[in-house]
């Protein structure tokens, strides 16, 4: 069976695509711009944007299993055209799809899958490992990492362990109708984060802590709106009980532990000078 991913150049799909190609699947990636997506060979490459109907004509043909973000990956704003991209999966032929959550609450897209008679599988992961590469600038340059909020934990999730959680959900019979909540193996703190790069790096790597004003002055200097300052405030001094909660749900969906924040940056250490 030929498979579609969606934002097959993210954080999720880049890896969701090698898993799925590793394990024998046909899989089919959707992107905007396939001359710079670097995807393996193995690959059937096609332009498109989940966010922008008319880009999606034969994009579905032949699918019978599609993973779709329910977010336009440019300003991962919640997909205004849910029921149109169903209605494209259905008279494909598309039985099964996982909707990788970009929010809390239910997007337009996950309402249109579940009102469409599709077999679904949600995907709610917390905060994702990859958000520390915005400390690779300070650590390669000064070995230091500026954040605020110390005691806010986070049970952070290799995407890696994402994609594995959907390669299951979109190729194996039981997971219908379920959300999943996926975490990775432990609640760290930012100063644990950063003893982890120091101890996977091998050199000294510094936290040095920020005020509230100091870190809400940084957000808005990089651009960043009052509705986003408002969230992050949210998530790191009143989160939801679901972002520093360790859940088994990688293990007992994939059959193999999650993988830890150093694993992921010995996999990233370029980035952060090591």
């Amino acid at each position: 069976m030929t498979i579609l991913v969606t934002g097959a150049t993210g954080h999720v799909g880049r890896p969701l695509v090698e898993q799925l190609l590793a394990a024998g699947h046909q899989v089919r990636a959707l992107t905007r711009d396939p001359g710079k997506a670097d995807l393996p060979a193995g690959a059937e490459v096609v332009a498109g944007n989940v966010a922008d109907t008319a880009s999606l004509a034969g994009v579905f043909d032949g699918v019978t299993a599609a993973h779709l973000i329910s977010f336009d990956g440019a300003d991962f704003s919640p997909l205004t055209n849910g029921e149109d991209v169903v209605a494209l999966a259905r008279a494909a032929g598309v039985r099964r799809v996982t909707v990788l959550k970009g929010d809390v609450e239910k997007s337009p897209l996950e309402q249109a899958v579940e009102d469409g008679g599709l077999e679904w599988t949600r995907l709610s992961p917390v905060e994702f490992m990859s958000n520390a590469l915005e400390w690779a600038g300070s650590v390669r340059s000064e070995g230091v990492v500026r954040e605020a909020f110390p005691e806010a934990r986070s049970a952070m999730v290799h995407e890696a362990d994402i994609a594995a959680v959907a390669a299951v959900a979109l190729t194996r019979d039981g997971h219908a109708g379920q959300e999943y909540w996926i975490t990775g193996p432990e609640a760290l703190t930012p100063p644990d984060k950063v003893r982890v790069l120091s101890e996977v790096l091998g050199r000294e790597v510094r936290y040095a802590e920020l005020s509230r004003d100091e870190i809400v002055a940084r957000w808005r200097r990089e651009g960043w709106s009052d509705e986003d300052v408002a969230f992050f405030l949210t998530m790191r001094t009143d989160p939801p009980e679901a972002g520093y909660t360790v859940l088994p749900t990688v293990e007992k969906v994939t059959g193999r532990p999650a993988r830890t924040f150093a694993q992921w940056v010995r996999e990233n250490a370029a980035a952060f000078g090591g």
